[in-house]
């Protein structure tokens, strides 16, 4: 994302508030996705994440640099994870698979939220087009640009980290209710399955797939809030 900012047309100040609006964004979607995972766990009965301050939302406290830096440039990432310890849980394989729920779910409601702020700020920015205010021209087109990567940001977060393998949240959804010995079986190549994700996403193979999958869930998110009205 950040590669195409600057390989696109625009001022050099119009690339760092765009630069700026990323970093934002980023820093919020990933803090909102690893709290969410602290505090479902601590909802079933696990108080580790909150033990070790990680129900905060300073950004500095959840970010990985190897996950951030690949959410910065290609919208795809993720957060050093929430310490769990499933032997808090009352029912391990149910609160697993809804404690990495959360994380997914959480950037899955910010992104409909913000598709309906991005929708209205694209309506105003029509309807003070020809106003010959500038100023209003300048505020709505940023608040369009804000929500834009909001919605976006956090459904390509969803989305990347619903995968089913390990170390994403879908693994701990999907796989967690295998056999016991299948599910380990697994897991034992995580190592090798990161890489493989890393390799894929920096050949485009993934992240396009992915994004595909992302305007699916966008054009549909759009066509609910296009219901409205004011925003059809």
């Amino acid at each position: 994302m950040l590669i195409d900012i600057f390989r696109g047309s625009g001022t050099f100040g119009q690339k760092i508030t765009m630069l700026l609006l990323i970093v934002l964004t980023t820093l919020i979607s990933l803090t909102v996705h690893e709290v969410s995972h602290g505090y479902a766990a601590y909802r079933c009965g696990d108080p580790t994440a909150r033990n070790f301050g990680r129900l905060s939302l300073n950004p500095l406290k959840h970010l990985d640099p190897i996950g951030t830096l690949c959410m910065l440039l290609f919208g795809f990432g993720w957060a050093k994870p929430v310490p769990i310890n499933t032997r808090y849980f009352r029912k391990p394989r149910r609160d697993t698979a809804l404690t990495a729920l959360a994380g997914p779910l959480s950037n899955i409601i910010i992104s409909f939220v913000a598709c309906f702020f991005m929708m209205l700020s694209e309506q105003l920015y029509y309807r003070v087009y020809f106003s010959g205010n500038s100023y209003a021209l300048t505020v709505t087109y940023l608040l369009f640009q804000l929500f834009y990567l909001f919605h976006r940001l956090n459904l390509t977060l969803a989305v990347f980290n619903l995968i089913p393998v390990p170390p994403l949240d879908g693994s701990r959804i999907f796989l967690t209710f295998l056999p016991p010995k299948y599910y380990f079986g697994v897991m034992k190549y995580e190592r090798y399955i990161s890489l493989a994700i890393m390799l894929l996403l920096f050949s485009g193979v993934l992240s396009g797939f992915l994004g595909w999958i992302c305007n699916i869930v966008s054009n549909a998110f759009q066509w609910v809030w296009g219901l409205l009205p004011f925003l059809g």
